[in-house]
């Protein structure tokens, strides 16, 4: 959906965000590949639940995809909202988010962010199987945020 003072300058037919005159359209297909790519990643773990190789591409895949989420998140409070993001702390960063309403559970985002710091140790089988455990609830969450930052054209 594009605002109507932007419908000329966006096409219909991109997953692309307009925002204020001047700034250019956020394009969101990396975060929703990401996001379809660590879908695919959790089914195919589904499926064959004893694989760790499979286990291991749904952890680089939920890593990849969380740091998308962070891009996007402070690209959106920048050019949309004229937040400091640069200043932010990471908390802060997710709670200015929250409170705008492009997510809904900031402690959850902060349990990810901990999963996320945890994959250089994925070697040890039980830190990984917790970091496993994360992609699937934070699948849900930034589909959520896709959502948002697809509808928040206003």
């Amino acid at each position: 959906m594009v605002s109507r003072s932007h419908r000329g300058k966006c096409h219909a037919g991109y997953l692309a965000v307009c925002y204020h005159p001047g700034v250019a359209p956020l394009d969101l297909s990396a975060l929703k590949s990401a996001l379809g790519q660590l879908e695919d990643g959790l089914r195919a773990a589904a499926a064959e639940r004893e694989s760790e190789i499979i286990r291991d591409g749904v952890i680089q895949r939920f890593e990849y995809s969380h740091e998308l989420a962070l891009k996007f998140i402070k690209r959106v409070l920048e050019h949309r909202h004229g937040d400091p993001v640069d200043t932010m702390g990471y908390n802060d960063l997710l709670r200015t988010a929250a409170e705008r309403g492009y997510i809904k559970n900031v402690e959850q985002w902060f349990a990810y962010r901990k999963a996320r710091n945890q994959t250089s140790h994925t070697y040890d089988a039980n830190v990984a199987a917790g970091v496993f455990m994360s992609a699937s609830p934070f699948l849900a969450d930034a589909r959520f945020l896709l959502d948002r930052l697809e509808e928040r054209t206003d």
